[in-house]
């Protein structure tokens, strides 16, 4: 059975999620009500999943899921948010999410949802897959039409250091800039290549031999 780490800043709602995961036959190896604590057990923990709320306390969701995507990309995250809203689903699957639920699904669909993520299954709840698949055919659209997008000197030069697979920290010390200003670059380049998470941002990266010295 997968390890799971189960992250939300609301004492009860975790709790119960991670009664759920535990009757169910879970190892819940972590918890966490902050993005900060979420990155440092994610580390510590290595979990196979991730349910994870959008609106915790700094860095939020969308950033702690690039951060768990960056440090381990066989790592699944699930969304488990109250937001339904387009953005928050596009932002979350952009950074790396493989599944998106609202905190109304019933214990059964969140079940059903970490077991299909864990064996790579994207899970959406009913009406966001259409969303996500919407922006999908949109970004393939502009492929086609074959709009190239321009990164700036700073972007590209973030780009080859990650093609040469260091770390957003390791990034940040090279470069003396923060780790927030590797991250805000990185989420920029994902944005203008229309990419999801970093494991596509390095494979473009080799392809267009970005990853020599």
């Amino acid at each position: 059975m997968s390890t799971v780490m189960v992250v939300d800043d609301h004492p009860m709602w975790r709790d119960a999620v991670e009664r759920d995961l535990a009757g169910a036959g879970y190892d819940v190896v972590a918890a966490a009500s902050t993005g900060r604590e979420a990155i440092t057990r994610f580390a510590a923990t290595r979990p196979d999943v991730v349910v994870l709320d959008l609106q915790i306390p700094e860095p939020d969701g969308v950033q702690v899921t690039t951060e768990i995507v960056s440090l381990r990309p066989t790592t699944k995250v699930l969304i488990l948010s109250a937001s339904g809203e387009q953005n928050d689903v596009l932002a979350a699957v952009k950074a790396g999410a493989t599944g998106y639920l609202v905190k109304s699904a019933s214990r059964d669909e969140l079940l059903e949802a970490v077991e299909r993520v864990a064996a790579g299954d994207p899970v959406f709840t009913p009406g966001l897959a259409g969303l996500v698949l919407g922006e999908f055919q949109h970004s393939a659209a502009t492929e086609v039409r074959g709009d190239k997008p321009t990164l700036t000197d700073r972007e590209t030069e973030i780009l080859k250091l990650v093609a040469k697979g260091l770390s957003y920290r390791q990034i940040a010390e090279r470069l003396v800039l923060s780790h927030r200003t590797v991250q805000n670059h990185v989420q920029n380049t994902l944005r203008k290549l229309q990419m999801h998470n970093r494991v596509e941002l390095t494979r473009y990266a080799i392809e267009q031999g970005l990853d020599g010295d």
